[in-house]
């Protein structure tokens, strides 16, 4: 990470990627190794109906195209010549089809220093937030047990903290697996350098626990805490830490034996542990193991062969770790903001392609890209990895590749059909709002709210209804939508407190206040640096009176130099700030460096100077002894710190607001 921008982005949700191609535990329970064994139907409300097995094949021959050999080849043949593009020293991929793994392959080395091949049999590679398909199945169990509803308040099992009251209603279950608890975003510290670094996962949620921002249910903003939390549910009512508990009852029953959950990576798995590196270092740089600190929403390490094994089981009606009713019902839309986009499916993400309705995730933590694809219909699955952040611009073409050779035009389909009925009532259409918009994932009560200032996308809208944003042109509809060339659908919302956001088939949007927008920020600090610009002139000034013996009081010579000090030390914040956003970000990972607390602490004194120079200002005002230039001079630059001091407030750059 050389930025911190991309911080905060670490670990993003599927739909970019994809669409473009413990504290104190419960008492230990009677935790059966299988609960789908013992689970009565009745504790999966809702469950759609299954479909026979010999029914759902014959439906995966006539929805998907023919997965041989040598279509195989034609999708992955052309991957060691776009790793050496891309800079990625190697990569692995498991695909799922028939019932079966047809192929799981290594290409490249997972090692650099010792040329160690990478190995879809051995080689472990960090699937990030590809574990959040393993904390909900995990959740799906506990459903299917009855000691968790997907409609419960997460309160009602939790014992060492509680989420805190906002908009009038309680986070669920549910929230959590399809990221619309409404949590802020975090993103410093959220790794750590050693084992001991971790707390239990209890008292990390606790000791981090994010500020609400939107009301439950209402948008998606894509929350590693909530997924954390949604792990430590798990934890509550089964009474097993989230790393064993995976391991008992999702890892053992699929035959998993080269995967975990565990950080670090148990003994007998370490030494096949691939390499991750930073592709923009020539030749790429090693990236040291990170440790996780919110371990369900990231901490799994498998092979690629063990993750066919872990596909082939929600493509075969939950094998032997849930149950078909409760696998149909994790399967099933579960949220979206608008019917006619794909949503989330308890956990899963949708996306539609070609008519074919996919469940996919992926994850990006340490170096590591990987994506996990599921198409239900078709029985076909496949999981791809690669050991270097250079993955990223790799991913999205073999995804590509792989549906468009497996998956051709439905008969009668739309490109993007409306998926079945969603759990929730469709939305109204409003009327599209034009202005800047930032991503719904964001913060808004630490330091890291500054990042918004570095994430926005202004929407236009023409006077025939096209629309400008994000870089796209998107075109009205008849059906209401707004599509972009390459297909992509875009919808606006209007949410229950007042605020609007425009929903893709990507990432969501939120509309930002005037206050917040990029403009209106560079003006304010243009005020404050302009203004500090004159500053220096104060001290001349003084230079002068004290040869000619001023008449001007000592009080008013006072006020002069703390309010042109703290307009040059703004400056001089400012600057600093600057370079700190723009340069090696990287230890935010694991801790607040001490240079950047300490430059908050400039922030802090240039403002108790600014306010005692103001003090000294009001009082000195009458009988000075100033001429009226001067005087005009100071109004000017406490107008410039008066902005300065809005745009720290602003931003939470007033004191040590870390989160």
């Amino acid at each position: 990470m050389r930025s911190l921008l991309p911080l905060v982005l670490v670990s993003a949700t599927a739909a970019a990627v994809v669409a473009a191609g413990p504290s104190a535990a419960a008492p230990p329970s009677a935790m059966p190794h299988d609960p789908a064994v013992t689970a009565p139907p009745s504790a999966v409300p809702h469950a759609p109906a299954v479909a026979p097995a010999a029914t759902r094949a014959a439906l995966a021959e006539q929805a998907c195209a023919p997965v041989t050999d040598d279509a195989l080849d034609a999708v992955l043949g052309g991957l060691p010549a776009e790793l050496a593009r891309d800079g990625v020293p190697g990569a692995v991929v498991s695909v799922v089809a028939g019932g079966r793994t047809v192929r799981a392959e290594g290409f490249g080395v997972a090692d650099t220093a010792t040329g160690a091949p990478m190995d879809a049999d051995r080689s472990l590679v960090r699937i990030a937030s590809i574990t959040k398909l393993f904390t909900a199945t995990a959740v799906m169990q506990q459903v299917e047990a009855g000691r968790l509803a997907l409609d419960d308040d997460v309160n009602a099992h939790l014992t060492a903290f509680t989420v805190p009251t906002a908009f009038g209603e309680p986070v669920t279950v549910r929230d959590l697996l399809d990221h619309t608890a409404g949590f802020e975003e975090r993103g410093i510290v959220i790794g750590a350098r050693a084992a001991a670094d971790v707390r239990p996962l209890g008292e990390t949620l606790r000791r981090h626990l994010p500020a609400r921002i939107y009301p439950p249910g209402e948008v998606a903003a894509y929350s590693n805490w909530g997924a954390a939390l949604a792990g430590h549910l798990v934890e509550q009512v089964s009474g097993e830490p989230y790393d064993r508990y995976v391991r008992a009852h999702v890892l053992e029953p699929l035959g998993m034996t080269r995967t975990t959950a565990a950080e670090p990576v148990p003994d007998g798995l370490a030494a096949d542990l691939a390499h991750s590196y930073d592709s923009e270092v020539v030749p790429p740089e090693a990236i040291p193991f990170t440790f996780d600190r919110l371990p369900p929403d990231g901490s799994v390490s498998a092979t690629a062969a063990d993750m066919a094994r872990f596909v082939q089981a929600h493509l075969d009606g939950g094998g032997p770790v849930l149950g078909e009713r409760t696998t149909a019902l994790m399967h099933t839309r579960s949220f979206t903001a608008d019917d006619r986009l794909p949503g989330s499916a308890h956990g899963f993400q949708e996306r539609f392609v070609r008519g074919h309705r996919l469940l996919v995730h992926d994850g990006s933590w340490e170096g590591f890209q990987s994506a996990l694809v599921l198409v239900p219909a078709c029985g076909l699955g496949m999981f791809v990895s690669f050991n270097a952040t250079g993955g990223a611009r790799t991913l999205p073409d073999v995804v590509e590749r792989f549906t468009d050779r497996f998956l051709p035009t439905l008969d009668g389909a739309t490109p993007s059909p409306p998926a079945a009925a969603s759990a929730l009532p469709a939305h109204p259409a409003p009327l599209l709002r034009a202005g800047f918009y930032t991503r719904t994932r964001h913060n808004e009560s630490s330091v890291e709210r500054l990042l918004v200032l570095l994430d926005q996308s202004r929407l236009r809208v023409a006077d025939d209804g096209t629309v400008a944003f994000a870089g796209t042109t998107w075109t009205a509809t008849a059906d209401g939508l707004h599509r972009s060339p390459d297909g992509g659908m875009l919808v606006p919302v209007d949410g229950r407190t007042g605020r609007h956001y425009v929903v893709t088939d990507g990432p969501d949007h939120v509309l930002l206040a005037a206050a917040d927008t990029l403009p209106v920020n560079l003006a304010v600090l243009a005020v404050a640096v302009v203004v500090s610009l004159s500053a220096p002139a104060v001290v001349g000034v003084r230079r002068r009176a004290r040869r000619r013996r001023s008449a001007t009081a000592p009080r008013w010579r006072a006020a002069r130099f703390l309010t042109a000090a703290a307009s040059l030390g703004g400056t001089a914040f400012l600057v600093a700030l600057g370079a700190e956003l723009v340069g090696d970000s990287s230890e935010f990972l694991y801790e607040v460096p001490a240079s950047f607390r300490v430059l908050l602490g400039g922030g802090v004194a240039v403002l108790a100077t600014a306010a005692a120079g103001a003090v000294l200002t009001a009082l000195a005002w009458r009988g000075s002894g100033a001429t009226r230039a001067a005087r005009v001079h100071q109004v000017v630059l406490l107008t410039g710190l008066v902005a300065l001091t809005w745009f720290l407030a602003r931003w939470n750059l007033v004191g040590w607001q870390l989160g």
